[in-house]
């Protein structure tokens, strides 16, 4: 009589390969899940860098830069108020004050602490300070 090799995994087998997929899984997962927030920080860095370049150039043109209470919306609006620009570009600096990636306003100060003008999110916490994810991030932190 003949045996036919059966074919197939024992339950070791398996139980060995589940066990180095949950290794894989536990080191893999908390490293993609940061990810998202990863990408937050990177965005809000690069919507200062756009919007210190609109208040650059809004200085360029009106010699001073907007007032700490004309704040951002002098680069979509002409400001009617306080030191009224000479040469406001016709359209605007920015198109819309862009919010930061928690859904937040971005902060502006002239004279600002850290330079000459801060420009910053509050990070994910929307308080000031912090550190990880919910630090601060503006002109000074490029």
């Amino acid at each position: 009589m003949k045996r036919r090799k059966q074919s197939g995994f024992t339950l070791i087998e398996i139980l060995v390969v589940i066990t180095i997929l949950a290794i894989l899984a536990g080191l893999l997962v908390p490293r993609v899940m940061d990810r998202p927030d990863q990408a937050r920080v990177v965005a809000a860095k690069n919507d200062v860098r756009a919007i210190q370049s609109a208040v650059n150039l809004y200085r360029l043109d009106n010699g001073v830069y907007p007032s700490t209470e004309q704040g951002l919306m002098a680069l979509v609006q002409r400001p009617e108020t306080g030191n009224v620009p000479r040469n406001w570009k016709q359209g605007g600096y920015l198109d819309r004050v862009p919010k930061d990636p928690w859904g937040n306003d971005y902060q502006y100060l002239y004279p600002g602490v850290h330079g000459e003008v801060d420009i910053f999110s509050l990070g994910a916490d929307g308080q000031p300070g912090g550190e990880g994810y919910a630090a601060d991030i503006g002109t000074w932190t490029q």
